[in-house]
């Protein structure tokens, strides 16, 4: 059968370049007959590429459909090259039939009656495997294998006796967080089982679930993102619900924008999961519209509850940035949290504690002068821990050189949460550019026009931005502090395949 479908390739591919070569003057029963060390063969290349032809051979090539032909003649070895050449670049070859006739017509002719042949072949042994498959029922037997590769994959041991009297014996071993269910679905299953629940193998690492309230649930996904939190490591999801929506209705500051969000995210919220996220993103841009006072680009519609973004940009970007350093804070308090579940309290005293004091003391001191007394004290507990830890003057040195570096690392993390308000203002510069673009139409039907598909554009290409922003912060700053994934994920156990008997 294989060798048909090759065939049939070859005659494919022998009749495109006949029927592309058709008005040349090419005799075709000398280049299959060609002697004197020389051969002819036929390539076929995907289109756009190009290969590298020896000096010594003649090519004529021809562009035919997604694939470029080519018609080499030369010496054995130098189309042997060049046949190289080609299967490096995903092409292939056919090589020149000995039953050519000098005339194109007459070799197409001839190409039709042996693909008849061909195709007839191949029917007669597709039927002939039809007949057998069914004679002895492969179908069925690929359906049993691939039931019993299912319980070889999930189970530690298997016996099967007669199916047709329920004799199938089988052993699965895995994981639950639910024994009664598991009970409860082999009851009503009817099934002679034993339940055993022995404790887990030595070294084995249990999969973990992660246990949220319904309305956190859906933030789990920033920490999938990374993979799965050790089982002595934190989720934070609880706290991503606050922080996230807070970030991206920083952002995206505008009354009308902000519903709009959240009708689109209860509408979509079954068919794309995720997007569930733009309901509280959503009701956050609500109530920073209110605080902003933006409803769908147009400011002083509502007396803003704070400021307008272009008319005070500095506190629009210095309130992130206080939001980022608690942010950071938390997280580094996280990692204390890590290093008490899994016993590395002395180590978290010794490498974290100062980085801590020191950029707690940091920010501090801009507000008082104790903050300072904090971050030089975080500096001397490194030094101290750092030479008695390793003994050695070259240790502290050590120490203190990771603890600069890791204090400028989350200083410079800190600044990157100025680009929320950075987004900010930039959403109200794109909102008065809209309405700024409506006034100027003097219609009142354009500017409604204007006015609609600006809000568009904003949500669309904004949504994309502000969601991006998010995730990076969350990702890339948040996380860096004290998340890693070094727990495996609970998958269910998938049921084994179902096989359905067809008949032609």
């Amino acid at each position: 059968m294989q060798r048909c479908e090759a065939r049939l390739a070859e005659l494919a591919l022998a009749e495109a370049a006949l029927r592309e070569l058709a008005d040349s003057r090419i005799d075709f029963a000398a280049l299959a007959q060609a002697k004197n060390g020389v051969v002819a063969s036929l390539f076929a290349l995907p289109a756009g590429v190009e290969v590298e032809v020896p000096d010594d051979v003649l090519v004529r090539s021809a562009d035919v459909a997604a694939e470029r032909l080519l018609l080499a003649v030369g010496p054995p070895e130098s189309i042997e090259a060049l046949a190289r050449a080609v299967a490096e670049a995903n092409g292939r070859r056919a090589r020149f039939p000995d039953w050519l006739q000098p005339t194109a017509e007459a070799n197409l002719a001839r190409v039709e009656q042996l693909r008849a042949q061909e195709a007839q072949t191949a029917a007669e042994l597709r039927a002939r495997i039809d007949a057998l498959s069914a004679q002895y029922q492969v179908a069925r037997a690929l359906g049993d294998i691939a039931r019993a590769t299912w319980c070889f994959e999930h189970g530690g041991a298997i016996a099967l006796g007669d199916p047709e009297r329920g004799q199938i014996f089988a052993r699965i071993t895995g994981w639950t967080v639910d024994r009664d269910r598991v009970i409860a679905a082999i009851e009503a299953s009817g099934a002679r089982a034993v339940v055993s629940f022995p404790p887990p193998p030595r070294g084995a690492r249990p999969p973990l679930v992660l246990r949220n309230p319904w309305w956190a649930r859906p933030f789990e996904v920033f920490t999938k993102l990374v993979g799965m939190p050790a089982a002595t490591g934190t989720d934070p999801s609880v706290l991503l619900a606050f922080v996230v929506p807070l970030m991206f209705g920083y952002m995206f500051g505008d009354v009308g924008q902000g519903l709009v969000l959240i009708a689109v995210g209860y509408a979509l919220r079954n068919r794309l999961p995720v997007l569930r996220l733009l309901i509280p993103g959503g009701v956050a841009a609500t109530a920073f519209g209110f605080v902003f006072g933006s409803v769908f680009c147009f400011e002083h519609v509502i007396d803003p509850l704070w400021l307008s973004p272009l008319e005070e940009p500095l506190p629009v970007l210095l309130v992130p940035i206080a939001g980022g350093a608690v942010l950071l804070a938390i997280g580094l308090l996280l990692g204390l949290a890590e290093s008490v579940w899994q016993g590395r309290l002395t180590d978290w005293m010794r490498e974290d504690l100062p980085v801590f004091a020191v950029y707690v003391g940091l920010l501090a001191g801009v507000l008082h002068p104790a903050g300072w007394a904090l971050a030089a004290a975080g500096t001397l507990w490194s030094i101290a821990a750092g030479a008695l830890h390793g003994r050695r003057l070259k240790a502290a040195l050590a120490a203190l050189g990771e603890l600069l570096e890791r204090a400028l690392q989350i200083l410079i993390n800190t600044l990157s949460f100025a680009r929320v308000g950075a987004f900010a203002l930039a959403h109200a510069g794109l909102a008065s550019a809209v309405v700024a673009l409506s006034a100027a139409a003097g219609n009142v039907v354009v500017q409604a026009i204007v006015v609609v598909l600006g809000n568009a554009l904003i949500l669309a290409i904004e949504g994309l931005v502000v969601s991006i922003q998010t995730t990076r912060l969350v990702l890339f700053e948040f996380f860096a502090r004290f998340f890693r994934a070094e727990g495996r994920e609970f998958r269910p156990l998938a049921p084994p395949p179902v096989t359905i008997a067809t008949t032609h």
